[in-house]
């Protein structure tokens, strides 16, 4: 059965890109998420925030998916992922994973926007 709601929601913004992801980001999601980075940066843009509210799980894949695109937002443009909203279980996993320390968290997703 497939998820009612879209994984992720683009929003172009004056001076950056929002994603509002939903639900869980697994193996069979994180491609979804690739591709909403891809269709963004492939125009030149590197400045992201990402609304994590509604996301209950991420998996290895969308670890990786993170990272990659984090390392190419950072080459170019002074671009960056900044990440919002996350809950207490998703942070901890990015700080078990050992990368929480490579991006900038907010509260919100509008803290996070106001930050650029």
């Amino acid at each position: 059965m497939s998820d009612p709601v879209p994984t992720i929601e683009q929003k172009q913004l004056d001076r950056c890109d929002l994603f509002i992801l939903h639900g869980r980001i697994d193996s069979s999601k994180a491609p979804e998420v690739e591709a909403a980075f891809k269709s963004v940066t492939d125009q030149g843009r590197y400045r992201f925030v990402l609304d994590m509210s509604d996301v209950p799980f991420v998996s290895s894949a969308f670890l990786r998916v993170l990272m990659t695109n984090h390392k190419q937002a950072k080459r170019f443009n002074r671009g960056n992922i900044y990440l919002a909203a996350m809950s207490p279980k998703i942070t901890d996993v990015l700080e078990l994973a050992g990368v929480l320390g490579m991006f900038q968290t907010y509260e919100s997703a509008t803290e996070a926007v106001g930050a650029w």
